[in-house]
């Protein structure tokens, strides 16, 4: 076996130039079928810690997928509010421990404003129930203080003590809410979760920003100074939605009936771990193409090895008689051929998998400052084993078929070539 290696190897080596475009395109199927799969794995276990502890995600009623997205994605918009007496009415339920409003709309630099309770650094959790910690600072308890997700100070370059401005709607020609600046006060510890976008602020300071506009546009003729907001009633109107936690997991489906019963408005309650896999069954559509698509790649790859390796046996077909005559087997010539395909796949594999390590670490940066999208260095996974394993047994069952044609050319044949 090994005078058979050394002889692929060598075989191999003679006819680089022709063989190094196989391995490229072997080593890029690899990094297709990688990337995907890691990208695929990354984005469902960001999504799935996106949010933990919350019982009830409860807000205007609409679909429960929207609700998910634009209450813990920060994506879309909602449809309508839901009225601060519906928010003290579910607090009063008696299957409720307790409720954090939230409020979204406005923004800062493209990142999104969220505007709750100080109760929401305690409450919300992400990951396997991990809570919200400080970074730099403390959570917000003046008016018009704010707390910084970790991305939005990063690429900012904000510091505890800045003064910002927000900016009216989510566009970046949004009119700015100037007059009334806020300071930070403290900066999150990163989570790789929506909260590292988003720049938090109370619910008394998203009404003290808009006293002195209507229908999304400032009132004219009247501007109500930061100085004397506290003059007017800062009690919030309404609210986003409301994350929900409960006494009893019991009782979560009481709640839920209660709320899609509740008289005063249209309301829903979803649970977010149900929502989350309807949403990824949205989502995987797509990275179910995405993989196939790769796997397509790495078909055709391998047809290549298939035709690189038939296309110059005729031209060894006196070599592997010579092998022939100094007393290879027959099957010693398909396992010649069987080991080059093999030798050829593993090191297209090889380099595939360095390059997907590779390109992890440059681009894991910028998709995460860009996208959110948290990916970690880590060993491969199960799936990613299976995928490199199904990679090279299908480049040495590829090689099987030059082999086989190998297998059948006779000694005659190959010392004495048609022409």
């Amino acid at each position: 076996m090994k005078t058979l290696l050394a002889i692929a190897a060598r075989s191999a080596w003679n006819r680089r130039f022709t063989l190094a475009l196989t391995v490229f395109s072997i080593a890029l199927s690899t990094l297709l079928l990688l990337g995907v799969e890691r990208i695929r794995t990354e984005l469902r276990d960001n999504f799935s810690s996106a949010v933990s502890g919350t019982d009830l995600i409860v807000g205007a009623r609409t679909g429960s997928t929207q609700l998910l997205l634009y209450s813990v994605f920060r994506i879309g918009a909602a449809t309508n509010n839901m009225g601060w007496k519906s928010v003290q009415d579910l607090q009063a339920h008696r299957g409720v421990a307790w409720v954090v409003p939230i409020s979204l709309g406005d923004s800062h630099h493209g990142f999104p404003v969220l505007a709750t309770t100080p109760e929401y650094f305690s409450r919300f959790h992400y990951g396997d129930r991990q809570p919200l910690a400080m970074r730099e600072g403390k959570p917000f308890e003046q008016l018009f203080d704010a707390v910084l997700g970790a991305d939005v100070a990063e690429q900012l370059g904000y510091r505890v003590g800045q003064k910002i401005t927000l900016s009216h709607g989510s566009g970046e020609l949004s009119p700015e809410h100037a007059d009334k600046p806020f300071t930070v006060v403290g900066i999150l510890a990163r989570t790789g979760t929506p909260v590292d976008r988003t720049v938090h602020i109370g619910l008394e300071a998203m009404q003290a920003i808009h006293l002195d506009w209507v229908a999304g546009v400032p009132m004219p003729g009247i501007k109500i100074p930061a100085e004397q907001v506290r003059k007017f009633d800062l009690s919030p109107k309404n609210v986003t939605a409301a994350l929900v936690g409960l006494k009893s997991r019991a009782a979560v489906f009481a709640v839920q009936r209660w709320v899609a019963g509740y008289t005063e408005e249209p309301l829903m309650a979803i649970l977010p771990g149900v929502a989350l896999d309807e949403l990824w069954q949205v989502v995987g559509v797509g990275e179910k193409a995405l993989l196939v698509l790769s796997g397509l790649v790495g078909i055709v790859s391998l047809a290549g090895l298939v035709s690189v390796v038939l296309a110059g046996l005729n031209e060894r077909r006196r070599e592997l008689a010579v092998l022939r005559a100094v007393g290879a087997g027959a099957r010693h010539v398909l396992a010649l051929l069987a080991l080059e395909g093999a030798l050829v796949t593993a090191l297209g594999v090889l380099l595939g998998a360095i390059a997907a390590a590779v390109a992890l670490a440059l681009l894991g940066p910028w998709l995460q400052s860009t996208y959110g999208l948290a990916l970690t260095i880590s060993a491969p996974t199960l799936n990613e084993w299976t995928l490199l394993g199904a990679l090279l047994a299908a480049g040495w069952l590829a090689s099987l078929l030059p082999g086989w044609r190998a297998y059948r050319l006779s000694l005659a044949d190959g010392l004495s070539p048609r022409i």
